[in-house]
């Protein structure tokens, strides 16, 4: 072949990428255009139902617990929240009243549930997923606070000092309550647990009000709303979970109604949240966990029951320095009046002081049936002064011994003139009684230890003139 001629050449041979390389690639394109809003979405396949919850195959290898799913089947797109992961499926509870799905339905992840409180919320009612519910118009969506929100450190939180009014008399002289102090209210069901809770968020001392109602009747929550909490709910974001939505609903409310809370915390507010009841949640939270298998330990409950309560009631509290604070009033409601039942007993550890209503109290017709010697705030010391202490002593040291011979005196066996400190009670007790009932309806009271002084020496001279 002569130079002049062309020759034909062999095509360079071009390099191959290495099959790991080739994977990486794919995972990056599958990332670029995968996700909530992507070309791409990471799904699986439902392999069983039962009444509570259904399993995926296909979503184990990048699943989270807590992660939100869309299941697509014959009655649309449900969603649903993962409660368990395994190597070959998960398990999901979903938000529907029941698990509407059938074999072979598409799911897909969506990730975790986005909750972004804005001030417009603010005389809103809406559920655990943050949707209206009171048929207003849709609400304006803030910045996503679902990651990155967590509880205060020990060392970097306010100090609680602060006392405030409630209005409530009975309250606010035997268990004054702070700023950022978490109480109790521990009574048995049909008692007056939710008027004293509406009385509560009725006070004045707060910027925001966010109450959490869960599993409550649904007849009863817009006459909470409207008639009980009345002009206060301008200010209120009520979170509803009723007793006749799914278990997961439940157990998501009160952390929305927290979210919602530790929101205007952040801003500054001074928050007051209110939730009723931690024992519903703990319905939940057990109905949930025992239908992914888990064993009970204590009455029915299973340990996660007893890990997520703290997990829950530890974010409410005073914020960090620079910040507001969330003062948390949540009622427990005692299985049949033992209030020494698993989540009473946790939850009493956790809080910051409890008041306890007495069914004896309320079947005389004396509200709020508050007990005040079974009731007791722990940073009550930081609200009284020198002399308040020394009199709700005295208070204290009277109603007890009225009590205690209650059954004496109705046996007739009482005899004035010869106890001086017993004939005292007998003389204050049913004033003081008497001075301590308040209804919803009634007018605040802005200082009730003078309202109860003028209220025992308006009966004494009355009685002196009789």
């Amino acid at each position: 072949m002569s130079s002049g001629q062309s020759s034909l050449r062999a095509p360079e041979r071009q390099l191959q990428p290495a099959p790991e390389d080739r994977l990486a690639a794919l995972e990056r394109i599958i990332g670029r255009f995968s996700g909530s809003d992507g070309l791409i979405k990471r799904g699986g396949l439902v392999t069983e139902v039962t009444s509570t919850h259904y399993k995926v195959r296909g979503l184990s290898d990048f699943a989270r617990l807590g992660d939100i799913v869309e299941q697509r089947g014959q009655a649309g797109a449900r969603r649903g929240e993962i409660v368990k992961i395994s190597r070959d499926e998960v398990v999901v509870a979903p938000f529907e009243r029941s698990a509407d799905a059938g074999i072979g339905d598409a799911v897909f992840r969506r990730g975790p549930l986005a909750v972004t409180p804005h001030t417009s919320w603010r005389g809103r009612a809406i559920d655990a997923l943050t949707r209206a519910i009171d048929g207003g118009p849709s609400l304006i969506r803030g910045d996503d606070i679902s990651h990155g929100t967590t509880t205060p450190g020990a060392m970097t939180r306010q100090r609680v000092g602060t006392a405030f009014m409630t209005g409530v008399k009975v309250i606010d002289i035997f268990t004054p309550l702070c700023f950022g102090q978490r109480m109790g209210v521990f009574a048995g069901s049909g008692v007056g647990k939710s008027t004293l809770l509406a009385m509560l968020a009725g006070a004045d001392a707060f910027d925001t009000v966010v109450v959490a109602l869960i599993g409550e009747r649904g007849r009863e929550v817009r006459e909470f709303l409207e008639d009980t909490i009345g002009d206060s709910m301008a200010k209120t974001v009520a979170v509803v979970a009723t007793s006749d939505e799914s278990a997961m609903m439940r157990r998501r409310a009160p952390d929305t109604a927290m979210r919602v809370a530790e929101h205007f915390r952040d801003q500054g507010h001074r928050v007051l949240l209110v939730l009723d009841s931690i024992t519903r949640f703990a319905h939940a939270l057990r109905e949930v966990a025992t239908g992914t298998g888990e064993p009970p330990v204590a009455r029915g409950y299973p340990a996660s029951v007893f890990t997520e309560l703290p997990k829950l009631l530890e974010r409410a509290g005073p914020g960090a320095e620079g910040k507001g604070s969330i003062t948390a009033i949540i009622s427990v409601l005692v299985d049949g009046d033992d209030h020494n039942d698993p989540v009473a007993d946790s939850v009493r550890g956790i809080l910051d002081g409890h008041v306890v209503l007495d069914r004896a109290i309320a079947e005389q017709g004396r509200y709020p049936p508050v007990n005040p010697l079974s009731s007791i705030s722990r940073l009550a010391g930081k609200a009284w002064s020198t002399e308040q202490r020394a009199l709700v002593a005295r208070l204290k040291s009277m109603i007890s011994r009225f009590e205690d011979t209650r059954d004496i005196r109705l046996l007739g066996a009482y005899q004035g003139g010869v106890d001086v400190e017993l004939d005292m009670a007998v003389r204050q007790v049913p004033l003081i009684y008497e001075a301590l009932t308040q209804s919803p309806r009634d007018r605040p009271s802005a200082d009730p230890f003078s309202d109860l002084a003028r209220h025992l020496k308006g009966k004494q001279n009355a009685d002196a003139g009789d």
